[in-house]
């Protein structure tokens, strides 16, 4: 099952759909914020950390407890890393460049605002990112990745030196 997923062409193309469902949803998150002008995470963090006390708190206390002590303090950093984080896996996910990278930096946001005690879209969105990274390559077979990740592994001298190795 796991060979079919990733090497199957047709599932290629269904990823295709999944990647650009996923990409457009974080692509429009991110511009949205970046062209809205004065987007601040700083009353969204403050707003988890305030539900993770009580007798049902939707946070858990180790994750407020980072929000307290990393997050609020800076931000100004974690607003811009959250809208351009958004735009940039959106974009990716689109182009299918660099998608498991991306994929997986989607998940990793998607995971901070479930852990902050958002539900929203973001765990329909982590089930279908798993997809993308479970297929491995195939997840951009068409996009980008199919020049680009080649081409990577050809120019590089880490990959030059392996050559060599290998000659040797």
């Amino acid at each position: 099952m796991l060979n079919f997923i990733r090497e199957n062409k047709v599932v290629a193309g269904i990823l295709v759909f999944i990647r650009v469902y996923i990409g457009y949803a974080w692509l429009t998150a991110g511009f949205g914020k970046i062209t809205g002008g004065g987007f601040d995470a700083s009353g969204f963090i403050q707003g988890a950390i305030a539900n993770s006390g009580g007798d049902h708190p939707a946070v858990q206390g180790w994750w407020a407890s980072f929000l307290e002590a990393v997050a609020l303090p800076n931000a100004e950093l974690f607003s811009f890393m959250v809208m351009w984080g958004e735009f940039l896996v959106g974009a990716a996910l689109i182009l299918g460049i660099f998608t498991n990278f991306a994929a997986l930096m989607g998940m990793t946001m998607n995971f901070a605002f479930l852990f902050s005690g958002t539900v929203s879209t973001n765990a329909q969105m982590v089930l279908l990112t798993v997809f993308l990274v479970v297929a491995g390559a195939n997840a951009g077979r068409y996009g980008l990745d199919r020049w680009v990740i080649p081409f990577i592994k050809n120019h590089t001298p880490i990959r030059k030196e392996a050559k060599k190795v290998a000659v040797a």
